[in-house]
């Protein structure tokens, strides 16, 4: 039912207690909460106190912990409410499967792959900010939401200002793809700085309020090379039409060059609920209550060349999609690798590139994936090298 009409529609948010999944909760409450939106499943992990607190005030039909052990305290956070709970990749799968017309994907991480697949599968309009759905199965992702009947609406920043800015049957004239990124914490940091990170230092975006593993992304890039990837996939471009141009105001959330020398852009003041209340109502604009941007307090936008030294994801991404096959699943896989043993110290943070070029150079020559047994088989092997090159 398109947005705007009487009829309530039917919601679920896979990933409701990140950063993405906290902000769509406030853009549902924003375009009429209860009233409008009926939301027949919440998916978290870790904390589950605020997943069940979701769940009561959005009055959720069923609420989903990924971790197992979790299972009885959120039992317990909900006893009385009504509302059923379930837990694990079970858990998600039930979650995803509810027949949900939009579903928000915001698991972070591989453990996000399956269950958007299943929704994309029974049909569901996916507002897509899981980027593993087509960094490691971008093929099958996107022959499933094809199958399925749905419409794939991305909600990253990036690639919603693409979404945006590409005009109607002017597809054939798309000449390149620009991706903005804002440097990050250390866009002019040194090398030998870099070698000196902490985990809070990286996380600290000067632009993005965003959760761990996106920020330390953004931080070393990944999360850009992974929407390089994602671009490909999403818009039907080549890799070589794919351009990283940095611009640390983050106002400029990315643009598309035309054939003729055009250049469309979407601008606006760095706040996700814009491109999750598009998302949401698309293809209708509604009112948002977001900060608006002020052209006059802004007075400048700066842009410079990524330098691929001292951020090799970028450089990495190139290479994965060159080589294609499996390459986006093992980029994928070992970067979450190498993630975790930063963040546990185990590691530094110049180290994690070095990690994920070493597990792809071993596993160079894969094949596409025929299904998803092949991309789960992958992953496993990608984290099994980089454990390997870990200890």
């Amino acid at each position: 039912m398109a947005p705007g009409t009487s009829d309530r529609r039917k919601l679920t948010i896979l990933g409701s207690t990140g950063s993405i999944g906290t902000n769509t909760l406030d853009v549902i409450a924003q375009l009429g909460g209860r009233e409008r939106f009926d939301i027949l499943a919440l998916t978290g992990s870790g904390n589950v106190e605020l997943l069940a607190r979701q769940a009561r005030d959005v009055g959720a039909k069923l609420a989903v912990t990924a971790d197992e052990t979790l299972f009885a305290a959120l039992k317990d956070a909900l006893s009385g409410s009504g509302i059923n709970v379930a837990a694990g990749k079970s858990g998600l799968i039930e979650a995803a499967d509810m027949d949900a017309e939009w579903v928000m994907a915001a698991i972070v991480g591989t453990p996000g792959l399956a269950p958007t697949l299943t929704a994309a599968h029974r049909g569901a309009d996916i507002a897509l900010a899981n980027k593993e759905c087509l960094v490691s199965a971008g093929d099958l992702f996107v022959k499933a939401v094809s199958a399925g009947g749905g419409r794939l609406i991305p909600v990253d920043s990036e690639h919603s200002a693409i979404f945006q800015s590409l005009e109607r049957d002017q597809r054939h004239a798309v000449e390149r793809i620009i991706l903005t990124a804002s440097g990050g914490p250390f866009r002019t940091a040194t090398l030998e700085d870099m070698r000196n990170v902490t985990v809070e230092t990286a996380r600290a975006h000067p632009n993005w309020s965003m959760g761990l593993k996106i920020s330390i992304g953004s931080a070393s890039m990944f999360n850009k090379a992974f929407e390089m990837i994602e671009a490909r996939h999403l818009f039907d471009v080549r890799p070589e039409q794919i351009e990283v141009i940095v611009h640390p105001q983050s106002i400029i959330h990315s643009m598309v060059g035309y054939s003729d020398g055009a250049v469309m852009a979407q601008l606006g003041v760095p706040d996700m609920r814009t491109a999750i209340g598009y998302a949401l109502t698309y293809p209708r604009r509604t009112a948002l209550d977001v900060e608006r941007l002020d052209f006059a307090k802004l007075a400048r936008l700066d842009f410079e060349a990524p330098d691929e030294t001292r951020f090799p994801a970028l450089r990495l991404a190139r290479t994965a999609l060159e080589r294609g096959g499996l390459q986006g699943a093992v980029l994928n896989s070992a970067e979450e690798a190498a993630f975790d043993a930063f963040v546990e110290g185990r590691i530094g943070f110049l180290r994690m590139a070095e990690i994920v070029e070493a597990v792809m150079d071993r596993m160079a020559h894969l094949p596409p994936a025929a299904h998803m047994d092949d991309i789960v088989a992958a992953d496993e092997e990608a984290r099994r090298i980089a454990t390997e090159l870990l200890s």
